[in-house]
């Protein structure tokens, strides 16, 4: 072994002996507000989610940027960033804490009637559309203690978030690289033009010619970028009049009942505000959504729950025996 090989083995083994005497001397509870204060970025939420005063939670930073030699998270404007190292040792904090959760939690029957377990998840406006009203009516007699947190997470940060337990669960379209994740196809939908009952557009088959005259309304939760209508559109030359875009569901169904505007909605959404639905003149690819959590909720019974209750509700809800309530004219 020459000497440069052997001092960098030596210089390895002190690198590691170092941060094992460091690791050996953080309290657990230090690695809980380390992994809050990279969920939250701002120190008073992370209070408010541990119970504690925020002094306490001011002191356990300095703490652990005292044994860590690093700032850890840097105070900006849009809240507490963290360095480099933070980024670095995040994921294997988060799944640290999550195996010790799990570990915990074995053994313990969960009983949805008395739990008052916290769930975060994380749905795609239309599914949210569809299930919450009877998702929650059904919490009432069966879970009543129950609460749940609805976050918005970027689709490109979804993965990232149920690895690092920041959310339980999460639904969204297809993922290419969901192999760490458990899915369940619940929802395969078809686009139809929506528009409230009393239209003035009439009978008769909704032709291209006609469809590209109407006013349309866009939901969309990114702010660019072209719908699957519009990508279709696009391949024949055509585009559709944009009247008004949107980044939420919120209040669609109060623009489309009382405006001439039409949209470009999956089928089970538009049937839940009561819309009238009309056969769309080109070929949309249908859509499909899948319900995500991570494997190592495996270990979780309560999640587990969570995971059937909104998989089922949004099965019920999209029954395909009601297709047949679209306006084939």
């Amino acid at each position: 072994m020459t000497f440069v090989k052997f001092t960098c083995m030596i210089a390895g083994i002190n690198l590691v002996n170092d941060m094992a005497t460091k690791l050996n001397k953080i309290d657990l509870n230090l690695f809980v507000i380390f992994d809050a204060i990279y969920t939250e970025r701002n120190l008073t939420r992370v209070a408010e989610r541990l119970s504690i005063t925020q002094p306490a939670v001011s002191n356990a930073l300095t703490r652990l940027r005292k044994t860590l030699n690093d700032p850890l998270f840097v105070k900006t404007s849009t809240g507490m960033q963290p360095t480099a190292l933070a980024e670095s040792i995040s994921d294997r904090i988060s799944a640290a804490l999550h195996q010790l959760q799990a570990a915990s939690a074995q053994g313990e029957r969960f009983d949805p009637f008395t739990s008052k377990r916290l769930f975060r998840v994380s749905l795609v406006d239309l599914h949210s559309l569809i299930i919450l009203p009877g998702l929650l009516s059904g919490f009432q007699r069966t879970a009543p203690q129950v609460e749940l947190s609805l976050v918005r997470i970027p689709r490109r940060d979804t993965r990232k978030a149920l690895q690092q337990g920041t959310i339980d669960i999460a639904s969204d379209i297809p993922m290419p690289d969901s192999s760490d994740l458990i899915s369940r196809t619940i929802m395969k939908d078809r686009y139809v033009c929506a528009m409230r009952p009393d239209h003035p557009l009439g009978s008769g088959p909704l032709t291209l010619e006609r469809y590209l005259q109407l006013t349309h309304l866009h939901v969309s939760s990114r702010p660019q970028g072209a719908s699957p209508v519009d990508i279709v559109l696009r391949k024949l030359g055509a585009r559709r009049k944009l009247g008004l875009q949107m980044q939420s569901y919120l209040n669609i169904r109060d623009i489309l009942h009382k405006t001439d505007m039409v949209a470009t909605l999956t089928e089970c959404s538009a049937r839940e505000m009561g819309l009238r639905m009309l056969r769309l003149p080109v070929e949309v690819p249908p859509i499909e959504l899948r319900l995500y959590r991570h494997i190592r909720s495996d270990g979780d019974e309560a999640v587990q729950w969570m995971f059937d209750q909104i998989a089922g509700r949004t099965v019920s809800a999209n029954d395909t025996e009601q297709h047949h309530r679209v306006d084939q004219n």
